[in-house]
């Protein structure tokens, strides 16, 4: 009787010792997908090929200062990356001649000789004003993979690049009209962009 009764406790054993193997792969599986995800979440910043044009002055104001200056919207959408309505916001269908800057520093970022009607419904360009005023990461959020634009020196997010835009650069910068101001070619010179008035004037003499 005692004989008998081993071949069930080794068996018991085994059991118990399978079971534990089990749930420590299980947990060594899902560490490892966390810390994957952990990963692949938070890309780098893709860093400007040259310096920013700063002149010194194009800095970003403290939080408390932020949100006294702008709009609820502008808040949400240059510090907590979100996303304006389309056809609802203030640039989408804007044709007057001037540069668009970074509502929170004054960073330049477009012209209006770049801006083109993308059909989206948000201001649209083919390429930035001043490339090294603007830096790009990936962005997976709403499960998937974008390309984010950010302006360099206030970090403001600013929208997604895509490349579907038309020639000569075949992107297309969707921009949030609450992360920018325009400012219009007569009043360049009085806000400290006279250096971009020499744009308007050749594009005009083309004509």
């Amino acid at each position: 009787m005692g004989g008998a009764g081993h071949p069930i406790q080794e068996c018991s054993l085994i059991k118990n010792r399978y079971s534990l193997v089990i749930v420590a792969a299980g947990a060594l599986s899902l560490f490892a997908c966390d810390t994957g995800h952990a990963q692949s979440a938070q890309p780098a910043a893709a860093k400007p090929t040259t310096k920013p044009v700063t002149n010194g002055r194009y800095m970003k104001p403290s939080e408390a200062d932020l949100k006294k200056r702008l709009t609820p919207l502008q808040f949400e959408v240059t510090q907590n990356a979100d996303t304006e309505s389309p056809f609802r916001n203030e640039y989408w269908d804007n044709h007057r001649v001037g540069i668009y800057v970074d509502v929170v520093s004054g960073e330049p970022l477009f012209s209006s000789l770049d801006k083109y009607d993308s059909g989206t419904g948000w201001p649209s360009f083919t390429k930035p004003l001043e490339s090294a005023n603007i830096v790009t990461k990936s962005d997976r959020a709403l499960f998937m993979v974008r390309t984010e634009v950010r302006s360099a020196q206030a970090n403001s997010h600013l929208g997604h690049l895509f490349s579907d835009g038309p020639a000569p650069t075949g992107l297309r910068y969707c921009m949030n009209s609450a992360s920018m101001r325009f400012i219009p070619v007569e009043k360049l010179e009085a806000e400290g962009y006279g250096q971009y008035a020499s744009l308007f004037q050749k594009q005009a003499a083309k004509k």
